[in-house]
């Protein structure tokens, strides 16, 4: 039922805007004397200012319902169970509860279980009256809002700067939501990374040149211990992204010079889409594109040379990654490029400077800032990047700059490392987090030295 309010939300808040601007129009006719009443605002700044009252009152209930109504349901129907009597001392109310969420416990037929029953229809009838509790408040706060602004429109009603207030506030929580995002999911790596290095010894993990994370599962099983040293796979990531960048970095930005100072408008109008096509192709093409293609290619020429190539390679997901990430290059500079001032160039070229030194010399420096980061997006592009190296480079951990020997990186281990059947408090499943909170910390660096790169530039050329 709450779902269903949702999309009732769209239909009311229209209805708002509907009755607001019907509201203005009425106000803005003329008075007894024929003269014509100004209002303060524009009709569409009162329909707004209705849409506003009508559709918030409403959207605070369903976003209060969705954060804290489960929570309520929980609550109530585990003070029904304890207080029913029916649970037994090897079963808690908090175990029916899970069980009856998962769909685990019996509640029907002559096998029932008698508290998994009691709780399954204390939770049906729980989450009845919050549904119609939900609806209730749902349209009176609707029509409460609606009614409340309405009764305010006067001609006097400073309606936009109302709207205007509004529309900062919901930016501003926006951004609190960003914030408090953000803060979380640091919050939360810092938690299960603590975990990690409690098993874990910090100096093996960042140290250690042995990654093998198996464990055994039970305390009788024959398993590995595992080793946890994380060199090898910060090597892999860091080769492979080298690769990647020593072909989209000098590509993408020649591209981007090209198309901002060589090319034809004509020319410029169907390279650039053409180009950015490239940035649409799933990572999945881009992986069976390297695993089917390069791979077989890189191992056929490296043996043609007398070099020991392995069929998966670092060289072959560093190549389709590379171009994969051309896009993100010439786009981002081609934008910087063209917005240094044009002034700049014409009092070079009136200098007596030639084209290419007036692009080396004056609009390449002017544009660093905005090309620094578009480096920093690709750079952070080929850190985050998992299909390709799936396919292409695969996961053995190797600590090797050889870039025709297999690799693998952060993310690819992050991704094997949470898609087993390991316990999730193992030191093999916790692992993942150690590594997403490096990698975390290394993305920091990199925006720090960005930062500190673009405003060196920018304090010489502003």
């Amino acid at each position: 039922m709450i779902g269903i309010l949702w999309l009732v939300l769209p239909l009311l808040a229209a209805a708002g805007f509907w009755a607001g601007r019907s509201r203005a129009r009425a106000l803005s006719g003329a008075d007894a004397d024929g003269h014509r009443i100004v209002l303060h605002s524009l009709p569409t700044h009162y329909a707004q200012y209705a849409l506003a009252w009508s559709a918030i009152p409403p959207l605070l209930i369903l976003v209060v319902s969705a954060l804290f109504g489960s929570i309520l349901v929980d609550g109530w129907v585990i003070a029904q169970l304890e207080a029913s009597g029916l649970l037994r001392e090897t079963l808690s109310s908090a175990d029916v509860l899970r069980d009856v969420h998962t769909g685990l416990a019996n509640t029907t037929g002559e096998n029932s279980s008698p508290p998994h029953t009691f709780a399954q229809n204390v939770l049906d009838r729980a989450r009845g009256v919050l549904n119609l509790g939900v609806t209730g408040f749902f349209f009176v706060g609707a029509g409460g809002g609606l009614w409340f602004a309405r009764s305010r429109m006067t001609t006097a009603l400073r309606a936009r700067n109302h709207v205007e207030r509004i529309v900062h506030v919901a930016l501003f929580l926006c951004s609190v939501v960003a914030v408090l995002t953000t803060i979380g999911i640091v919050v939360s790596l810092f938690f299960e990374a603590a975990r990690f290095f409690a098993l874990v010894s910090p100096a093996e993990f960042f140290l250690g040149t042995q990654w093998s994370p198996q464990t055994a599962l039970r305390a009788d099983q024959v398993g590995s211990s595992g080793a946890f040293g994380a060199v090898p796979i910060f090597a892999g990531t860091l080769l492979i992204t080298a690769i990647a960048m020593a072909i989209s970095g000098p590509i993408g930005l020649m591209a981007a010079i090209h198309l901002a100072f060589y090319a034809s408008a004509s020319a410029r109008a169907w390279m650039k889409p053409v180009l950015e096509l490239i940035a649409g192709i799933p990572t999945v093409v881009w992986g069976s594109f390297a695993a089917l293609t390069l791979g077989p290619q890189v191992r056929m020429i490296g043996e043609a040379l007398g070099l020991e190539v392995a069929s998966e390679s670092a060289l072959a997901a560093g190549l389709a990654m590379g171009v994969m990430i051309i896009p993100f290059v010439s786009s981002l500079s081609d934008d910087a490029l063209n917005a240094v001032p044009r002034s700049l160039r014409e009092a070079s070229l009136a200098m007596g400077a030639t084209e290419s030194e007036t692009i080396r010399k004056v609009m390449v420096p002017a544009a660093l800032p905005g090309i620094v980061g578009a480096f920093l997006l690709a750079v952070s592009r080929a850190i985050g990047e998992t299909m390709i190296v799936v396919m292409a480079a695969g996961l053995a951990a190797n600590m090797t700059a050889n870039p025709f020997a297999a690799v693998t990186t952060v993310t690819v281990q992050i991704l094997t490392l949470l898609v087993g059947d390991q316990e999730f408090d193992s030191a093999k499943t916790l692992a993942a987090f150690a590594l997403g909170l490096t990698l975390f910390f290394v993305t920091l660096c990199l925006n720090l030295v960005a930062l500190v790169v673009v405003r060196r530039f920018r304090e010489e050329y502003e």
